[in-house]
């Protein structure tokens, strides 16, 4: 396999699952001060707490995503059809 070039944009980045972004939506309604630290928690590489702030401000933002709905299937036919 050969080696990924060095991109400087992708050695800043991260994946905020939705669970973490729902822990950090949960500090930020204590204070933007208990999401920059949970956000530093869950994210040892980010030093700066302005920095976190800002993420967590950012994050703290998202909404959810909406449930798929689930299409529904039958198993048997219903009487009457054949």
């Amino acid at each position: 396999m050969l080696p990924l070039p060095h991109v400087p944009m992708l050695s800043q980045m991260f994946v905020v699952t939705e669970a973490d972004a729902a822990a950090i939506r949960a500090f930020a309604r204590g204070g933007e001060l208990s999401a920059a630290v949970e956000l530093r928690r869950l994210f040892p590489g980010i030093t700066s707490t302005t920095q976190a702030r800002e993420f967590a401000r950012a994050i703290a933002g998202w909404k959810p995503p909406p449930v798929p709905l689930r299409r529904v299937r039958l198993l048997r036919p219903s009487k009457g059809q054949h």
